[in-house]
């Protein structure tokens, strides 16, 4: 009589046998439907790979099959697997522009709006980290909003939505750290003006405090490094600054050492006045 072990090794071992017939079987189900001049039999294939999510073999498919069918009415659905076999491969370029393709020849389709949605979306997908270049995330951000413009009441709003701000959120970022690291480098001069265009162009920034605070910095350091003639001017923009920064922040972890910068700036005011 086996033992319990024995039969559980064995019942595996049984398991694994029929997962691999199953899995050679419907390989060479695959390479036959691939080979096949039948383009019913690639297309009953096609779909049966794409329902069980093999997107790879699903979509060498429908590369071959989808020109047949232009024209005919299998072809909006092929046409929207064949993009959806790419948005699910994380093939983002690709899959985008046969979602734009699907949208133009299919605008009325009950598709129309899901693949306008995941078009934009793989624009997202394509946006780099905030370091980089963003071209990608300005586009990216047009296309979510042509979407939203579109769809108003999308069930995919709420998303289109976050991944704006999301994408928003980068190009904040990325204006910040240029400007923080002009601060970096001493060029202060920059620094402040790329502060000031940063304040005006994200008003409700979560990083406007940082911004403020590393404007004043700037400008401190630009006031007190400058040449006579222009010292009263720059330390009156600097004490400006300091002005808004805390009645922006009254309560900033940065309140006490502004506060150092604005009497440091103030005893330098009187001093030029007093020469005067």
């Amino acid at each position: 009589m086996r033992s319990f072990a024995s039969c559980l090794k064995f019942m595996k071992q049984a398991i694994y046998i029929l997962f691999a017939t199953i899995l050679l079987v419907s390989c060479s189900d695959f390479q036959k439907a691939l080979k096949s001049e039948d383009v019913a039999e690639k297309f009953t294939m096609a779909d049966e790979l794409y329902q069980a999510e093999k997107w790879s073999k699903s979509k060498r498919l429908l590369d071959q099959i989808l020109p047949k069918y232009r024209g005919k009415p299998q072809a909006e659905k092929l046409t929207y697997m064949h993009a959806n076999c790419s948005y699910e491969m994380g093939d983002y370029y690709i899959a985008s522009y046969h979602f734009d393709k699907f949208t133009d020849i299919y605008p009325q389709s009950e598709k129309a709006e899901e693949a306008a949605f995941k078009s934009a979306k793989g624009y997202y997908f394509n946006s780099p980290v905030y370091s980089k270049e963003q071209k990608e995330t300005v586009e990216a951000i047009e296309k979510l909003q042509l979407f939203v413009n579109q769809y108003p009441n999308s069930q995919y709003l709420a998303e289109a939505n976050t991944l704006v701000k999301e994408l928003d959120f980068k190009l904040e970022k990325k204006a910040f750290e240029i400007a923080k690291q002009y601060d970096l480098i001493t060029d202060y001069k920059a620094s402040v003006k790329s502060f000031n265009n940063f304040l005006l162009d994200f008003p409700g920034s979560s990083l406007r405090e940082e911004a403020l605070y590393y404007r004043l910095h700037a400008e401190y350091n630009l006031a007190l490094l400058s040449i006579e003639s222009l010292k009263e001017e720059r330390i009156n923009i600097a004490l400006n600054y300091y002005d808004a920064f805390v009645k922006a922040f009254p309560n900033s972890e940065y309140k006490e050492e502004t506060l150092e910068w604005k009497n440091k700036l103030s005893e330098e005011l009187s001093t030029i006045q007093t020469k005067s």
